[in-house]
């Protein structure tokens, strides 16, 4: 019999802790399956609805009746799908985490819940017997919160998961970088870290665990380029990286038969990856190279290389149509304080690591960078803010609209 998709809508703030009888019948597999929508955004959760069908039934994937959660992805094209997980890879995700951490522990939500990295944070807790404290992020992610949060945290073994920007946020924060230095580890997710931000956070006494998974996998199931417990990986001939193990996805809502789930047991990333001694590294995603003057450059190669500058505190490259080169390599900065960095300093800087067919031919400074989900940068929306004809003519003072 179908088992119908039912929307969980999900409160921001501490009235999160109303929904964790359901996630806890989730995780036990007892109850229907469900749909995180987030309480507080209409505009999303009409998104989410209209393309993931809350009200109909999961009956296009075998054992479609174990099905607990609907996770929408963060969609790259702006239409998310819906990775069908079941209890069973939800909790197998949840007890390798606390594994590899040495331990159950009390978790702090500073995520929105409707996305894995957050609901795997309220899950985490649930199997952990402990409520989570919350940092409320409906208006943005202030660090000033997080002493207090911390502060209220209870056990023997603490921890959270941020994405990149908060961690940038934070160690700009000198009261929160020592509350998250209190903590046995800040799981770090949802983008690439960039080294010098890792030195930073080292530097400060923060323990980071650099995660790399998404929705299809119940969030990161590689935790410092090394598998978790009944997660494996494997390298195809394209540098493709596939992932397989007890947290996969059953599939996709609504699209039987996806090719990334062809192999039964797997998932087929868009990610370009190679192992090294059983280390995973990430070199970028396949569909994101940037093809110039017959050349192609890998943005996230040229973001390491860029952050690594001083006057760079964050930074985005992309490929924009170009009548010689076809693409041209451009880069969002958001500058460091103090600092206003041109075009002919952070060429020179690139070309001194990698070709120069790789350095920026133009940057535009931002306040922020755009993301979408939790962290990653939403490079379509850069793309479009950089095509218009008002951001064309300013070579350094654009300004994001998303903050």
């Amino acid at each position: 019999m179908s088992s119908l998709l039912h929307p969980l809508p999900i409160p921001s703030g501490t009235c999160v802790e109303s929904i964790l009888p359901q996630l806890e019948q989730t995780l036990r597999g007892d109850g229907p399956p469900l749909l995180p929508l987030p309480a507080d955004d209409d505009r999303e959760t009409a998104r989410l609805t209209d393309a993931l069908r809350p009200g109909e039934p999961i009956d296009d994937v075998p054992h479609a009746e174990d099905v607990a959660l609907v996770m929408a992805t963060s969609g790259t094209t702006g239409v998310p799908k819906g990775a069908l997980l079941t209890a069973r890879a939800l909790r197998a995700s949840a007890e390798a985490t606390h594994h590899r951490l040495g331990g159950p522990g009390a978790w702090l939500l500073a995520l929105p819940a409707h996305h894995i990295a957050g609901m795997q944070v309220l899950l985490r807790g649930i199997l952990a017997g402990t409520a989570p404290a919350v940092v409320d992020v409906t208006e943005g992610f202030d660090p000033a919160a997080l002493p207090a949060a911390v502060a209220s945290m209870e056990g023997s073994r603490r921890y959270t998961s941020l994405v990149p920007t908060q961690l940038v946020k934070a160690l700009d924060h000198p009261e929160a970088a020592a509350a998250l230095a209190q903590l046995d580890a800040v799981m770090l997710g949802g983008a690439a870290t960039p080294a010098p931000l890792l030195r930073r956070a080292l530097d400060a006494g923060i323990r980071v665990v650099r995660t790399y998974g998404m929705s299809e996998t119940c969030g990161g199931c590689v935790y410092d380029g090394v598998p978790l417990g009944g997660a494996d990986v494997r390298i195809a001939d394209d540098s493709r990286v596939l992932l397989g193990g007890a947290m996969i996805a059953s599939g996709y809502r609504g699209l039987p038969g996806h090719p990334a789930f062809a192999e039964p047991g797997w998932f087929r990333t868009d990610d370009a990856g190679s192992l090294t001694d059983g280390v995973l590294t990430i070199h970028g995603r396949l569909d994101e190279g940037i093809s110039t003057g017959g050349l192609t450059v890998v943005p996230q190669v040229v973001e390491a290389v860029l952050a690594e500058h001083p006057s760079v505190r964050e930074c985005a490259v992309l490929g924009v149509v170009d009548e010689r080169l076809g693409q041209r390599v451009v880069a969002a900065i958001v500058p460091a304080d103090g600092y206003t960095p041109t075009v002919r300093e952070l060429r020179a800087h690139v070309s001194s690591t990698l070709d120069a067919t790789a350095a920026p031919r133009e940057i535009r400074l931002v306040d922020a960078l755009p993301l979408r989900g939790p962290g990653k940068v939403d490079r379509e929306a850069l793309r479009s803010a950089w095509n218009t004809p008002d951001s064309r003519s300013a070579n350094t003072n654009f300004r994001s609209p998303h903050r």
